[in-house]
């Protein structure tokens, strides 16, 4: 299995290359040359897998420079009832007549963001010792990737990790949760901006080959096809539990990266009606899968929200997406994403005839969500089910119900326990959601963190200082 860049680079590199590298030289993204395809059968055997092996089983499709008895071995030593709570790891759970939610937050920082993370941490370890080498990561964070990344890395031999967030713009619990960690290998920097600064200085720093060659930068974010492909797995997880011909996925989405995995799936073969993507206030891809148009929006335009990682305007991931709609033509996504977003800070698909296709070829649709909406859906959850949801597991149910389709079970992927936003949580129901033990008192504890302003200049110069 090659991998090629969403903008055409001449380079094929193999998976353990990217997995230390991140972006492509050229400012892409990576992806496979090709799906690999799933049939029926392969769907029938797979069935019934505990999640470890049904991981070891997919990710064998996308890797083939690790030995498959170490491929599973890392499979394994990821995907546990001791780190994730439960034996199925994923458990779906019926909410009402033909929509269910897929809990993916029990892992070791509450966020949906574990299911890849814990395994990319065990990925560059294993891969930094094959080569005795060290790794300096370089991440942004809207809320959930800092911590579970960190989390996941603390403690590796041969890796730092440097993770960049919004500064004052997570909740407080998010913050604590990567602000008061104390490894020495692990720095925050909160930066004097928005999500979508932080993001352009971790491209900034990825674009400037000298200095990444020579720091061996890294990433975590989802711009890493590592992470992106880890994801997959729980698509396929959701269905099989399903237990139905066909079902359709409702994602919370700001980043395009969750959703993207779920592109990923069904263009692998998984039988996937719907990929119903909803959005906050903060509505850039709603926008471009109902218009065709993809409108970036400046700092200032971005909306500060109640599911606030979600308060992004600059989608990441959606590049991989766009390439694969525009028949992978590598020097037109150039163009859109480098030359023209950089110009006018848009481009128009709307009038392409494959936008035009893309819902019966992608079977992508879209909604958003706002503060009332977001209230209302916790409410009425609480009441009528008994259940409590967090911020963006609301705006992914309130979508999902807009795009019912009879006997197709709608899945909707749960991104985080409710405590990473308990004022909202008190807002809705009037008290404060449960609070699992081991993070009681944790908003109390010292915190290790810099302020910077949203300079890739200065993050450099951190990244130098700290490391010698």
């Amino acid at each position: 299995m090659l991998y090629l860049s969403t903008r055409g680079h001449p380079d094929r590199k193999k998976f353990c290359e990217i997995l230390l590298e991140g972006l492509a030289p050229d400012g892409g993204l990576y992806l496979p040359e090709s799906y690999p395809q799933v049939d029926a059968a392969t769907l029938e055997k797979w069935r019934g897998l505990p999640y470890h092996e049904l991981a070891f089983e997919i990710l064998s499709l996308y890797i083939d420079d690790i030995p498959a008895d170490d491929l599973r071995a890392i499979c394994r030593k990821t995907y546990t009832e001791q780190v994730f709570g439960t034996q199925e790891i994923v458990p779906l759970r019926p909410l009402e007549d033909g929509v269910f939610l897929e809990g993916l937050s029990n892992g070791p920082t509450l966020a949906f963001k574990d299911m890849a993370m814990q395994l990319l941490g065990n990925l560059f370890e294993y891969e930094l010792a094959r080569r005795g080498a060290e790794l300096n990561i370089l991440g942004a964070t809207s809320g959930d990737t800092g911590s579970a990344a960190e989390y996941a890395m603390k403690g590796k031999k041969g890796v730092r990790v440097f993770m960049t967030s919004p500064h004052g713009r997570m909740s407080p619990f998010q913050q604590a949760q990567m602000f008061s960690l104390q490894d020495a290998n692990i720095h925050n920097l909160a930066i004097e901006g928005v999500f979508d600064d932080c993001q352009d200085i971790v491209k900034a720093v990825s674009n400037d080959l000298d200095f990444k060659r020579k720091y061996r930068i890294g990433t975590v974010n989802s711009i890493n096809w590592a992470r992106l492909v880890a994801q997959v797995v729980y698509y396929f997880a959701g269905y099989f539990q399903a237990g139905a011909r066909k079902v359709s996925f409702t994602v919370p989405s700001g980043n395009f990266g969750n959703i993207c995995a779920g592109h990923v799936a069904r263009s692998m073969g998984l039988p996937i009606e719907q990929l119903v993507l909803a959005t906050n206030e903060n509505d850039v891809l709603d926008e471009f899968f109902r218009t065709g148009v993809y409108r970036v929006r400046a700092a200032a335009d971005t909306h500060e929200t109640s599911s606030p990682s979600m308060d992004i305007s600059k989608a990441s991931n959606f590049e991989r997406f766009v390439f694969d709609l525009l028949g992978r033509d590598g020097a037109r996504v150039k163009s859109l994403f480098g030359e023209q977003l950089t110009r006018t800070g848009r481009f128009d698909l709307g009038d392409d005839p494959a936008f035009r296709t893309a819902r019966e070829r992608y079977g992508f649709v879209s909604g958003k969500s706002t503060h009332a909406d977001r209230l209302a859906t916790i409410r009425d959850t609480h009441q009528r089910f008994g259940v409590t949801i967090d911020t963006h597991t609301a705006d992914g149910l309130k979508v999902a119900r807009e795009h019912l389709s009879p006997g197709t079970p709608m899945i909707v992927l749960e991104t985080a326990l409710p405590i990473k936003f308990a004022a909202t949580i008190v807002e809705a129901l009037g008290h404060e959601p449960e609070r699992p033990a081991r993070f009681e008192g944790i908003e109390q504890l010292p915190k290790r963190v810099t302020v910077l302003p949203a300079d890739a200049a200065q993050v450099k110069q951190f990244i130098a200082a700290h490391c010698a």
